[in-house]
């Protein structure tokens, strides 16, 4: 799995210009899955982001985790994380997970995250969404299971 997460102070995602779900301070995260990804990789992203301590405390260091802030998550299904663009101009996608393998990964990461006391906020799986955020600071973070060692 790979996720790209960023800090915002407010985020939303539209559906043929309705919004469909927006959160204030938090994480925009926007995830791939790998067809070869199990519910291992789930487990793994879902504590990484929990606890991830990129807030600021009272000192300005980035100490506090998104439960501390009592942060939300919003987050996107991404295949084109794994693109491969290495040869020609149209990137290949073989190495994301087709739907019926990623579409229980990504509810699962969805849930695992909510378990953590993290609201939860989605936009809808292979839809044509259109992303709007502010990113704080700005704080960008990529997480990749498959380059854990």
């Amino acid at each position: 799995m790979r996720a790209v997460v960023q800090r915002v102070k407010n985020a939303s995602v539209s559906i043929e210009d309705e919004i469909v779900g927006q959160i204030e301070q938090g994480f925009m995260v926007l995830l791939g899955i790998h067809k070869e990804d199990t519910q291992e990789d789930v487990e793994y992203l879902v504590k990484k982001i929990a606890k991830s301590r990129v807030f600021e405390d009272d000192n300005g260091k980035m100490n506090l985790s998104i439960a501390a802030v009592q942060g939300s998550i919003l987050s996107i299904s991404q295949f084109t994380l794994y693109a491969d663009a290495k040869k020609g101009n149209r990137p290949s996608f073989i190495q994301a997970a087709r739907p019926e393998r990623a579409v229980p990964l990504y509810e699962a990461f969805n849930q695992g995250i909510s378990r953590q006391g993290i609201p939860v906020v989605t936009g809808e799986f292979g839809a044509d969404m259109q992303i709007s955020l502010v990113n704080d600071g700005p704080v960008t973070i990529i997480y990749d299971t498959r380059e854990v060692v």
